[in-house]
């Protein structure tokens, strides 16, 4: 009797894992890092090897900041250098709003952690292979303190 419940308890784990993954898009890139002491110093530059198997597709990414509500600026900017695959170099600023001009938190906040995001939809990478994103804080401070970690998640595009 008790085996039996331990079967259907797996088949029903099994079958609920099947239909939760099924309704989302599984990213072809997901990764953060974790920032030591919660300080980013202008000398870390998390970097994140993205490949890419096929450049006729869109991708969207999504660029995720965990602060603690201890952290002091209302944003922050951020700049990614991207690598392609033939070695060409960009580099883009971003500005990550953190708090609404009243003070209060514009991204996800569960208790003394806030979660802001960045999302840059449809993009087109041109060739196929390994993609290279390096960020960089731009805050004249050359630490700045409450700062959790910094993720990048990759998926295709959905379609319209």
């Amino acid at each position: 009797m008790l085996r039996t419940m331990k079967v259907k308890n797996k088949l029903g784990l099994i079958i609920c894992t099947a239909f939760l993954a099924s309704c989302g898009s599984t990213p072809i890139f997901e990764k953060s890092y974790v920032f030591e002491k919660g300080e980013w110093k202008q000398n870390t530059k998390p970097s994140f090897i993205v490949e890419i198997k096929d450049p006729t597709k869109e991708y969207d990414f999504v660029l995720t900041l965990r602060t603690t509500t201890e952290y002091k600026y209302s944003n922050l900017w951020i700049y990614m250098s991207t690598k392609t695959p033939n070695g060409e170099k960009a580099r883009e600023p971003f500005e990550l709003k953190i708090t609404n001009p009243d003070g209060s938190w514009i991204g996800k906040k569960t208790g003394t952690i806030v979660e802001n995001s960045l999302n840059f939809k449809r993009r087109k990478l041109p060739l196929k292979g390994k993609y290279t994103f390096v960020l960089e804080q731009g805050i004249t401070d050359s630490n700045i303190d409450q700062i959790l970690d910094v993720g990048l998640v990759v998926e295709e595009a959905k379609t319209p």
